[in-house]
């Protein structure tokens, strides 16, 4: 099984306090997500963030395809990380990792994304096509709402 890694860093102008609460929400999720793909939660997780919770989705990244997704929020520490790991999904394997800590000049955000596909070769053929580009494209597209929303469009990218 080939397991890929995404990297994001973000600087955003914000406390610790307002990143955290924006983040370890789920129903911001829809407004960090490109519309195209029909993101949709499709149960009720609740407000708090907590170790065990599942938050089921549907969502069409590919040719408007809907998928079911669940991910279950497997580790917390408040203000600093949280993990969400897939439990159904398109994906063979999705750990994706949420860090927050505070600088001068506001909270550096970083993601990280460890996954792997199904189906072997198919699989990793399908990621040098059109998934891992799919996948920057979404994460990209993040980026620049949280510079809308946050940052007013100033220029902190970091990676």
């Amino acid at each position: 099984m080939r397991v890929y890694m995404l990297k994001r860093e973000q600087l955003l102008a914000i406390s610790l306090d307002d990143a955290w609460a924006f983040f370890s929400s789920a129903e911001n999720l829809q407004a960090i997500t490109p519309s195209y793909m029909k993101f949709t939660i499709t149960n009720s997780p609740g407000e708090h963030i907590y170790p065990g919770q599942l938050i089921t989705y549907k969502v069409s990244p590919l040719l408007s395809i809907p998928l079911t997704w669940v991910t279950e929020i497997t580790q917390v520490v408040d203000q600093s990380y949280f993990i969400d790991e897939q439990r159904f999904g398109p994906f063979k394997l999705w750990h994706h990792q949420h860090h927050f800590s505070e600088t001068e000049k506001g909270v550096k955000m970083t993601d990280i994304v460890h996954y792997s596909l199904p189906f072997h070769f198919i699989g990793q053929l399908a990621h040098s096509i059109t998934v891992k580009s799919r996948l920057e494209e979404i994460f990209e597209y993040r980026y620049n709402i949280l510079e809308e929303r946050f940052n007013k469009k100033t220029a902190n990218h970091l990676s």
